[in-house]
């Protein structure tokens, strides 16, 4: 992994979000403490590995890291505030739920969180700082435990395969079943299906 050169610390958090482009279910973030003393392999962004290497690696971080916490931010936070300001909201509550309080903070991408100690964003952090990696690393698989059990409660929509991300089989079975009460009314195929479930029950009164 290439080195981000960054204030030097033993208490650096890095902290990275899944599912900001879903239609459905929360946005997740993780934060990140690493222990120097136990460095971990194979850290790269989580988006590039094997499902098989991202559930191991998972378990290496949770076991291995000073700290790791979990934030999230609902569909409903999400149509309330807009999915940017909601991603936000879901770092600062992942950077408050650490265990040990952080000296800095890197964030991935282009914009950081508004929190109590510095902090710098990481455009590609996720490949280049290995905090950001771990990061990326839980928050994926949580949500994507999360989209395999709403599966189970909606079998219809396929969201183990698709993720909740607005694929061809998600809008089609959107079109066809309507919205969960998970879905992020706010986005436009979401809003758009709600409206025509409207007009074809308001066409089926008549």
């Amino acid at each position: 992994m290439p080195e981000f050169i960054y204030p030097h610390t033993h208490r650096v958090a890095g902290v990275d979000e899944v599912g900001r482009g879903p239609l459905v279910g929360d946005v997740v973030t993780a934060a990140v403490i690493l222990d120097p003393a136990k460095p971990i392999a194979g850290l790269a962004d989580s988006k590039k590995l094997s499902e098989k290497k991202r559930l191991a690696l998972y378990e290496l971080i949770r076991e291995h890291a000073l700290a790791w916490a979990i934030g999230r931010a609902t569909p409903e936070e999400i149509d309330q505030l807009n999915i940017l300001h909601a991603t936000m909201l879901a770092m600062q509550r992942a950077v408050a739920g650490l265990a040990i309080v952080p000296e800095y903070v890197l964030i991935d991408g282009n914009r950081c969180p508004a929190l109590a100690m510095p902090s710098s964003a990481v455009v590609k952090g996720d490949s280049l700082v290995a905090e950001i990696s771990a990061a990326s690393i839980l928050a994926k698989v949580t949500r994507d435990a999360e989209m395999a059990a709403l599966d189970l409660q909606y079998p219809q929509y396929g969201f183990a395969q698709h993720k909740g991300y607005p694929t061809p089989v998600h809008l089609e079975r959107l079109r066809q079943f309507g919205a969960t009460p998970h879905h992020r009314r706010s986005f436009a195929p979401v809003r758009n299906a709600l409206l025509d479930a409207e007009v074809n029950a308001a066409v089926s009164s008549l």
